[in-house]
């Protein structure tokens, strides 16, 4: 019996196991839905671009360079 290469392997061992799934597939939903609201929804409202804000456009090398030198 030939076996087919690691990956194909690997892939069909996952299909089949999400093809197979009830109560999984909900999970993962919730899942999704807690990565997109930690990433996105937070990323927009707790942590600014404080560097588009402090440096200004095409300068945020100079920016950070100083930062960095300051902090030395």
């Amino acid at each position: 019996m030939k076996q087919g290469s690691l990956i194909h392997r690997v892939y069909n061992f996952y299909r089949e196991g999400f093809s197979s799934m009830d109560i999984g597939r909900v999970l993962w939903v919730v899942v999704l839905v807690k990565l997109f609201i930690i990433f996105i929804v937070l990323r927009i409202f707790f942590f600014p671009d404080t560097l588009k804000e402090k440096a200004g456009k095409g300068n945020e090398a100079e920016y950070v360079s100083g930062q960095i030198i300051q902090q030395l």
